[in-house]
């Protein structure tokens, strides 16, 4: 597709981020509004299934996608991805029950995975290495822009409006982008014989994600780290690991060709996305609470400060974007990121309980500048490793790797923060002078959750009820609570800014090769001595 004009290029790309923006400003949407809709259709204990459902299906569609979409095209599946998205939204906003809707959110996690995986390809379709940087930075800014609308969107929706609109309301983008990719995108034109489908090496791929994701989303909130369950999913991980191996070696059209992994690049890459997504979920899940716990603001002053965040990880996005493009350099971007991110998280470790609002406002611009400079590079250097036939599976595994790595590093940060706050509990706990009565018991008792610190109204509810006596002792609690908190959060940014350490080591690693000004240019020489055995 790089033949064709400019202003073809530029509404192809407007119709795809089009449809990004429609999957990725529902995937933002639901977060605030969610407990408001689980109020009315009861099922509290379902709640986490809402969000795993969705990055399950998603993380697995676009993995299996990508490889798929080199075969057949990307234009199949964006399309296909569109209108099963779209479906999940509308059938989502009729749900009576919890189970209807996790299993709607389910479709539209398949629709998700099939469209963004498309999407990312499609910058490496349409432009050549040299190009794409500008492109993938507004990729990049499409998030930002839904991850700073979505969330306080969704909150408004649900407090004047019925929340079914949370999943409709942005329905008529859908049939919108669906119609531009339909009379924009070029058909596809198969070249060559048509590849076998590998679908035992897919079977085997899905369920060692879905093993892998359930394990360290579960640990530490639902079982216990050495409890059966999760040492039974690491275990299935682990055997459908090898089988899955053992499969692609012999299969004929792998759905991951393992041959990618020798070249150092794509490795390299894939490895320091998977740091980096473990590093920026990190950033985004436990911000509120400081925010919300610790200097005790409401929910919406928590979302204003994470935009903050979000809006100068978009604007580095673009700007770097736009950089690599003119300049044709990548590398001295990446390192410059994780060292300005990793500063800002080591900032954010020496936060107190009386930490100034500015200060943690400052804190995250720098942390979302050091993000956004790495958000456009590591798909470019994927894309500019590999041959042009591996584009849309390359680009798949660099977004599974990434989606791992969140998964993994909001698990392993979870239960940093579980760990030191209970040891500080420990050390500060406060007796009564005198037994309390079993009521005013069980109120002190649910101090001992720092989840209600997350919630000022029933602080507030709690304290009223105690009798004037015990009230000194509850604003005692409450104050151990929350430096027990900050300790625990402080913890959890010093352990997020050695992740992107790591991050910034494995950077320094990469290989930095010219970026290729066309897309029909001979294939580079790294990529070019990697090719399977039957292309040969």
């Amino acid at each position: 597709m790089e033949h064709l004009e400019p202003k073809q290029k530029a509404s192809i790309m407007i119709a795809v981020m089009a449809a990004m923006f429609f999957a990725a400003i529902n995937m933002t949407i639901v977060g605030t509004s969610l407990p408001k809709i689980i109020a009315q259709i009861g099922g509290m204990e379902y709640f986490d299934w809402v969000f795993t459902v969705y990055m399950l299906t998603s993380t697995i569609t676009a993995m299996l996608v990508g490889k798929l979409s080199d075969i057949y095209g990307r234009k199949v599946f964006i399309l296909i991805g569109i209108g099963i998205f779209m479906i999940g939204a509308f059938l989502s906003g009729t749900s009576e029950t919890i189970i209807q809707l996790v299993i709607y959110r389910g479709i539209q996690g398949l629709g998700s995975g099939m469209i963004m995986s498309s999407a990312f390809t499609t910058v490496a379709d349409l432009f050549a290495p040299r190009e794409r940087g500008r492109w993938q930075g507004a990729l990049g800014g499409v998030f930002g822009l839904s991850s700073l609308f979505g969330p306080t969107l969704g909150g408004f929706i649900v407090d004047n409006y019925d929340w079914h609109w949370v999943f409709w309301i942005f329905l008529p983008i859908g049939f919108v982008a669906f119609a531009m990719i339909w009379r924009l995108y070029p058909a596809h034109v198969r070249q060559g014989e048509k590849e076998p489908v590998d679908y035992l090496g897919s079977f085997t791929l899905t369920i060692m994600i879905i093993s892998l994701l359930l394990g360290f989303t579960w640990a530490g909130n639902e079982y216990e780290w050495t409890s059966v369950q999760i040492i039974g999913l690491f275990s299935v991980t682990v055997i459908s690991l090898l089988a899955f191996i053992w499969i692609e070696l012999r299969a004929k059209s792998p759905v991951l060709p393992l041959h990618l992994f020798k070249n150092g690049v794509f490795t390299v890459s894939n490895i320091a996305g998977m740091l980096l997504g473990m590093g920026m979920f990190g950033t985004i899940m436990y911000v509120p609470f400081y925010v919300q716990g610790v200097l005790g603001r409401s929910a919406t002053v928590a979302g204003l400060v994470e935009m903050v965040m979000t809006v100068s990880m978009v604007l580095s996005s673009i700007l770097i974007g736009n950089l690599i493009t003119k300049t044709g350099k990548y590398k001295i971007f990446a390192l410059t990121g994780f060292v300005i991110m990793a500063t800002g998280l080591f900032l954010n470790s020496t936060l107190h309980p009386d930490s100034p609002m500015w200060r943690i406002i400052v804190q995250l611009m720098i942390v979302g500048v050091g993000l956004g400079m790495n958000m456009p590079v590591f798909n470019i250097t994927v894309q500019n490793a590999v041959s042009h036939k591996y584009l849309g599976v390359a680009t798949a595994a660099m977004q599974t790797f990434r989606q791992i790595g969140g998964t993994i590093g909001v698990a392993i940060l979870g239960s940093v923060m579980g760990h030191l706050m209970e040891n500080k509990l420990k050390e500060t706990a406060v007796q009564p002078s005198s037994a309390p009565s079993p009521e005013m018991e069980q109120s002190l008792g649910a101090l001992k959750d720092p989840q209600v610190l997350m919630n000022a109204d029933k602080l507030a509810d709690i304290r009223a009820d105690l009798p004037a006596e015990m009230t000194g002792l509850f604003d005692q609690m409450i104050n151990l609570l929350k430096e027990a908190l900050n300790y625990a959060l402080t913890g959890v940014f010093t352990v997020s800014a050695f992740i992107v350490l790591a991050a910034l080591f494995t950077t320094f690693f990469l290989k930095e090769l010219p970026l290729r000004s066309s897309n029909s240019e001979k294939e580079p020489e790294h990529a070019a001595h990697l090719q399977p055995a039957e292309s040969k």
